[in-house]
């Protein structure tokens, strides 16, 4: 049975729940997180697109992406609000919708390298609180279980190997020459390195987060071992209640 097969499971405790999902780029998580979200009826923030999105504005501005203090002056003249629609996310950006404009490697990259600096991260973070802040909601990045909402009932982290990511976002790019694929493991490589290893909120998995790797598995059975990980979570809030 397909992911979109499967009936519907909206169980009412998932209303107020926050499912954080983390990992490196290319695992999977905005196509996971937007199927839970359908799922169990919770609302899918998808915290990358704001880093993409800032990371457009920076472009268009023309700053250097390699120092801090003029895109934390950007920041301060930015807005960036998520509209969760049918079809995904609506991603506006200083009130101009620019979903279909950050998609692209170049807003991609960029997105990676402002989203180093401390400062940046912190705005961000703060946004991303006050999106998710009511609950029921689905969000996925980088640092959502760790920093956050380190509180969130749920967190996965979502990995697979990384030949096997730089081969998934290849392939996500359309027919392209096959020597390129090296190209696209390599640059993976570079951002996994850079997420690692910066010193605001460096990407690794909660302490309390269930691994799920996806290396060796199809992606209708990665969504059902996240839904499984939900399921199990809402289990357990329920007999809780119930027990109290």
């Amino acid at each position: 049975m397909s992911a979109d097969e499967r009936p519907l499971r909206s169980i009412e405790p998932a209303r107020k729940i926050i499912v954080a999902i983390d990992g490196p780029s290319g695992a999977g998580k905005s196509t996971v997180a937007r199927e839970l979200a359908q799922h169990f009826g919770l609302l899918n923030l998808e915290t990358g697109a704001m880093y993409r999105a800032f990371a457009l504005k920076a472009l268009r501005a023309a700053l250097a992406l390699d120092e801090s203090s003029g895109l934390e002056e950007l920041a301060a003249q930015t807005s960036i609000r998520l509209e969760p629609g049918d079809d995904g996310n609506r991603v506006l950006l200083d009130g101009e919708d620019v979903t279909g404009m950050i998609r692209n490697q170049m807003v991609t990259d960029a997105a990676s390298r402002v989203s180093v600096f401390p400062a940046i991260r912190t705005w961000m973070v703060a946004l991303q609180q006050q999106l998710g802040a009511e609950g029921g909601v689905v969000m996925e990045g980088r640092d959502i279980g760790t920093v956050v909402f380190p509180h969130a009932e749920v967190k996965i982290f979502l990995d697979a190997a990384p030949e096997v990511r730089g081969i998934r976002r290849f392939d996500q790019l359309g027919p392209k020459p096959a020597a390129q694929a090296e190209a696209v493991i390599r640059d993976l490589r570079a951002r996994d390195e850079r997420d690692r290893s910066r010193a605001e909120s460096p990407l690794k998995a909660a302490a309390d987060a269930v691994l799920l790797d996806s290396t060796h598995l199809t992606l209708e059975e990665t969504v059902q071992a996240a839904e499984a990980i939900v399921s199990a979570k809402l289990e357990q809030l329920r007999a809780f209640s119930e027990y109290i």
